[in-house]
């Protein structure tokens, strides 16, 4: 597979060799029949034999003059299991999370479509919390098809996801829009997952950190507060090109958006802020991944996890424990 150049404001050597048109949907290979599930059983503990180094803690170190821990010293894993799963299917995975043994040190949160969340909820443990994919941008009314953040509220949902890239790529969301919901929900009661994220041909026309930045002060002109926000750089341009995110590709850019966040909001806001890292997560690059100081835990689509046997035993074991779990295959060889 090519990688992309490691600069943030770099271009890609050959942009005619590859396209730079947004692919679409990540393709999900959601397996929640009874054999995933199974194969999930099979593993006894969400982050038990992790090794401790890919754990937020304390002892963590500082990325440049900023703080790169949050207030709550927790590592925050969510599971967007986007539109995928059968009442049953959803049933059986449930079951398995809450038999599941959780690090006390990680925020761990699944978001299930809209009409399994009130399945999830009232029957998940409450260790793990439930997030919506969307919301609305106001109250309720007369707005087919759209859920608001008091209905969220009222089924027992914590977080929602906003700004998603399918959501700015796909549905037409712009900045603005979603600022305001994102502000709408905060003011309701939810946290807020916020995502940002560019393009492969903004990417390759070294763009990258204007269009991060601009999605960061539609969120920042809108937001009251950055209490309950958890930011999630999600590179379009890994999804579905062949293309590569390197951990430090991931690093830079989130150690760019801390920056921003301490030049433009707060020092204080920076030195809190959880910035997580949703690009093409899998069995290869999550230990390498969550060693960078910047990346404070990972937002995990739908995608198929595949470990090779090159895989170090440290990288699938990190892969074994915290994928399954949250919806994606596993598999082996």
């Amino acid at each position: 597979m090519a990688v992309v150049s490691t600069s943030l404001n770099s271009r890609v050597t050959n942009p005619n060799s590859v396209s730079t048109q947004f692919s679409g949907l990540r393709q999900a290979f959601f397996k929640l029949d009874s054999n995933s599930v199974s194969l999930c059983s099979a593993t006894q503990s969400l982050f038990q034999n992790v090794d401790s180094h890919l754990r937020l803690s304390s002892s963590r170190r500082v990325s440049g003059a900023v703080v790169a821990m949050a207030a709550s010293g927790k590592f925050f894993v969510g599971g967007n299991w986007k539109c995928n799963g059968t009442k049953e299917s959803i049933t059986k995975l449930v079951s398995d999370l809450n038999g599941a043994k959780l690090e006390s040190d990680v925020d761990v949160v699944v978001a299930p479509p809209f009409i399994y969340i009130d399945q999830v909820k009232s029957s998940l443990t409450n260790r793990i919390e439930v997030s919506a994919q969307n919301c609305w941008i106001g109250k309720g009314g007369a707005f087919t098809g759209e859920i608001s953040a008091e209905q969220l509220k009222d089924i027992g949902c914590h977080w929602v996801i906003l700004g998603h890239s399918e959501r700015r790529h796909i549905i037409g969301e712009d900045d603005q829009f979603i600022g305001k919901k994102a502000a709408y929900a905060l003011g309701q009661g939810l946290g807020v997952i916020a995502c940002i994220g560019e393009l492969l041909s903004e990417r390759e026309a070294g763009n990258t950190a204007e269009v991060c930045f601009r999605q960061m002060k539609a969120f920042a002109d809108a937001l009251p507060i950055w209490e309950n926000v958890v930011i999630a750089y999600e590179p379009v341009w890994a999804i579905g090109t062949g293309k590569v995110a390197t951990p430090e590709q991931a690093q830079e850019v989130h150690i760019a958006v801390r920056d921003w966040l301490k030049k433009n909001v707060s020092a204080e806001v920076a030195s809190k802020m959880r910035i997580i890292y949703g690009g093409s997560v899998n069995g290869g690059n999550c230990a390498e991944l969550a060693k960078q100081e910047d990346i404070d835990g990972f937002l995990v689509g739908g995608a198929s996890l595949k470990v090779g046997t090159g895989t170090t035993r440290s990288n699938t074991r990190v892969a074994h424990h915290l994928c399954p779990r949250l919806g994606i295959e596993w598999v082996a060889g």
